[in-house]
């Protein structure tokens, strides 16, 4: 076969196979040169979803008349000029194939005007075909008109949606693109009908950190359910907000990443958020997130994907490490008891600590010599209560409610009440604890306790299950990770991969409680386990770790594995349903939940409280009205 050069139109047919898969693709890269070049507000005019036309206009800075053609050729970019400039670039176009490849399989039309100009230029090309150069009045910026995508590569239009299909990725990309950059504007119109306004905030708005901007992407139940982030170290900072663990959705699609503000996809970002909310999030749920990463350009290559959806970090381990302990310490705050931002009827979450009582009894029994942890089931709750002994005096009469009547209990699961007590104190006093105080137990399942706000109850085993399971977890890792060695060391076939692996991760392996040498070239030697998870399949636990250290530079899979024994146990020394507290249990169990992380979810993800204002009582019996 004869080797021949490709016309460039071909090339840029070629090219538009990459950079332009579905009208949202031409959107994408219209709207990011325009943002490149310093606009401040962007209008995006739409006819059949994209297909019959889409006109980006834009108030940047503008195109010379003379540089139009160069515009729209392959490679020409005003954005690199060296090796050094990609290695560290910080705008979201590049590589100049942009425009080309647009215009190559559309009627394709760019009109401009650069400041000081007297009148702008337009330069018209019909597939490929580019005309001449004509004088156009236009204001400063630039418009760019894309008509009949693919009119000229009919196997391609073929595979186009429907017309509201394609309009809805593009308004998802303008959700993605208005979450990042809430100081642009950006207004949408469809078959000539204003559908969308992102209304721009000013200069002075710390870019991705956009209260009003988050609950208009996302909508309102989302910004009340969100915890703020913004932690920095290593050269690394990240910002943004992540749901509460009782926010959460059934599919990843409030999902989204940026690094130094381009809209990203990246598996070991998304593994180390999974990680973070795994302790905390309703099995088969997923969480709800918009994260920004911010580290040095010249630590992440973005020129590996030629629609940019994907980078590459040069310390990919590092990266996974920061973003999850950034998220597993934040989502260790969500105490019951507080909000991050008022909530009526919604389940709890977030917060700060609050109390210092503590807990004592079946799920705290420290580790025997075998490494594991005694528990009884039916063990007595020996909660000690530590308010304040004049507020609890307020409520329930000068003995501080350690005498409270056990004739207040009543048969039948009903609930049983407290004495008559004066109102509380004011919700701004600072002694009042987040939780309130106990009045009645309802049903021997539910805990209900009296605020100043309302009412607020408590799932009692859900609550404590957490309380055990956390400090079961303290204790552990307390004493440190115990190692069982083998009477007869274990012989694994593994793959070479794996081999060079487990050699290579000597050191970790041992962190984690096994102790492993390379036995051959698809083989290894197992000598030792960790204690805890002896008598478990811990043949299977090493290849998932490996596969772990080989995809992402860590395993967390011994430490869920311990977590889901411990939880175990927590849930079998937890007060089960129908136990019949006293007042002070009761009040103590309210206290522990406001000291203990990740107390607003059980050990499975269900929620352990929920707070009921009293206008919003009031509005269940049709008071005022």
């Amino acid at each position: 076969m004869t080797i021949r050069q490709l016309p460039d139109i071909l090339i840029n047919q070629i090219a538009a196979g990459e950079v332009v898969e579905r009208p949202a693709s031409v959107v994408k890269e219209l709207v990011e040169n325009a943002l490149d070049a310093g606009a401040r507000r962007v209008d995006i005019d739409l006819e059949e979803g994209g297909v019959r036309l889409i006109r980006i206009r834009d108030d940047g800075k503008g195109i010379a008349a003379d540089e139009l053609p160069l515009a729209v050729s392959r490679h020409a970019t005003s954005k690199i000029a060296s090796l050094d400039d990609l290695e560290g670039v910080t705008t979201l176009g590049f590589r100049g194939e942009a425009l080309p490849s647009i215009a190559s399989v559309s009627r394709f039309s760019l009109c401009s005007r650069r400041v000081g100009e007297e009148r702008g230029a337009v330069l018209e090309i019909d597939g490929g075909r580019i005309g001449e150069i004509a004088p156009k009045p236009h204001p400063q910026g630039t418009t760019v008109e894309v008509r009949d995508l693919f009119f000229n590569v009919p196997a391609r239009r073929k595979f186009l949606k429907a017309e509201r299909t394609e309009l809805g990725h593009i308004e998802e990309w303008l959700r993605q693109l208005a979450l990042a950059r809430p100081d642009v504007e950006l207004r949408v119109s469809h078959n000539g009908k204003p559908t969308r306004r992102w209304k721009g905030e000013g200069d002075q708005i710390d870019l991705g950190l956009s209260d009003v901007r988050i609950g208009e992407a996302l909508g309102e139940e989302f910004a009340r359910n969100a915890l703020r982030v913004d932690h920095s170290g290593a050269g690394l900072r990240l910002h943004g907000w992540i749901a509460q663990p009782s926010y959460n959705r059934a599919s990843a699609d409030q999902q989204y990443l940026y690094v130094n503000g381009r809209a990203v996809r990246d598996r070991s970002v998304a593994h180390a958020v999974k990680q973070a909310y795994s302790d905390v999030l309703f099995h088969g749920r997923q969480p709800a997130y918009v994260l920004f990463l911010e580290l040095d350009p010249r630590r992440v290559d973005v020129n590996v994907h030629p629609a940019k959806h994907e980078v590459r970090f040069r310390d990919a381990r590092l990266i996974h490490d920061f973003v999850y302990r950034t998220l597993n310490d934040a989502l260790a705050e969500t105490r019951a008891g507080s909000l991050p931002s008022a909530q009526t009827g919604e389940f709890g979450g977030g917060g700060y600590p609050v109390g210092s009582s503590e807990l004592t009894g079946a799920a705290s029994a420290p580790p025997s010599q075998a490494g594991m942890y005694q528990y009884r089931a039916t063990a007595p709750l020996a909660l000690r209560v530590q308010e304040t002994q004049a507020g609890y005096a307020a409520l329930y009469g000068n003995n501080g409610g350690s005498g409270a009547p056990a004739s207040g209990y009543s048969g039948g699961g009903s609930a049983y009440a407290a004495p008559s007590a004066p109102a509380l104190p004011h919700s701004d006093d600072e002694t009042l604890p987040p939780l309130g105080y106990a009045i009645a137990q309802l049903h021997g399942i539910y805990v209900l306790a009296e605020t100043a706000e309302g009412l607020i109850v408590v799932d009692m085993h859900a609550a404590h299950e957490r309380i055990g399971y956390e400090k079961l977890k303290s204790a552990h890792d307390g004493a440190g990770l115990r190692t069982q060695p083998l009477l007869v060391p274990a012989t694994l076939a593994v793959s070479e991969r794996e081999a060079e692996v487990a050699e290579r991760e000597e050191a970790t392996l041992i962190a984690l409680g096994f102790e492993v040498t390379r036995a051959g070239s698809q083989s290894l030697t197992l000598r030792a386990v960790p204690a805890l998870l002896a008598h478990g399949d811990v043949e299977a636990l090493l290849r998932d770790v490996l596969a772990d250290l080989r995809e992402h530079g860590e395993s967390r899979r011994v430490g869920a594995a311990r977590d889901e024994l411990l939880a175990t146990m927590a849930c079998h020394g937890a007060v089960r349903a129908n136990r019949r507290l006293t007042l002070p249990e009761m009040n103590a169990l309210l206290r522990e939940m406001e000291a203990t992380e990740r107390s607003g979810q059980c050990n499975h993800g269900r929620p352990t409280w929920a707070r009921f204002t009293l206008s919003e009582i009031d509005r269940w019996f049709l008071r005022g009205r």
